[in-house]
């Protein structure tokens, strides 16, 4: 009873780590597919129920962690050595803050979402990104404008000339998305014949 229960926790505990492992090459979204067709599934399902292109939740999240599920900001160090607190409460995919997280499970009545799993990550990203174009009146397929927003915040967005930072990195999601895109336009179609494949 026990080698059985042992055997099925090994078997879990793979699963888990296939699902959530990086994918090997993270610039291009149709290899990003290839290895993750689960993803796809998850990604068209915001983009029809959020209006956020794919391409742009994609470009998202390869910014906010490179698809690392366990990704953390690094920690402040005292005196330059000692690991002290982190920057913010950002984590996983979306690198989504504690409190704006709550926010979306409260909204969404999504009680079970976590920032470590892409499904939930990827709806995360299109429920802000669809309140960042209602609140700021900004197209859903401008990523540069909706990355800034992400980045500073909804009140902190007027002001983001001012952030040189924030341009630079809005400006790096605008790339990738405009790279992915054209990526998947070659092979978007295919993807979609695998509509039945569960894994």
């Amino acid at each position: 009873m026990i080698r059985k229960t042992n055997f099925y926790l090994l078997i879990l505990l793979f699963f888990l780590a296939a699902c959530s492992s990086i994918p090997k090459n993270t610039k291009n979204s149709c290899a990003i597919f290839e290895d993750r067709y689960l993803w796809y599934k998850h990604t068209k399902k915001t983009e029809e129920k959020w209006g956020i292109p794919v391409y742009i939740q994609l470009a998202f999240v390869k910014k906010e962690s490179d698809f690392n599920w366990l990704a953390k900001p690094p920690r402040h160090k005292l005196f330059k050595v000692i690991p002290y607190k982190r920057k913010s409460s950002s984590f996983g995919y979306s690198q989504a803050v504690k409190g704006t997280w709550a926010q979306y499970k409260r909204e969404t009545g999504n009680k079970l979402a976590t920032r470590a799993r892409f499904k939930d990550s990827v709806d995360f990203i299109g429920w802000y990104n669809d309140k960042t174009s209602k609140l700021l009146k900004i197209s859903k397929k401008d990523a540069y404008k909706l990355y800034l927003a992400y980045y500073l915040g909804w009140g902190d967005y007027k002001n983001y000339k001012k952030d040189k930072k924030a341009i630079i990195y809005a400006q790096s999601v605008r790339e990738i998305s405009n790279n992915y895109r054209k990526q998947l336009s070659l092979c978007r179609k295919n993807l979609d014949k695998n509509k039945y494949i569960i894994f």
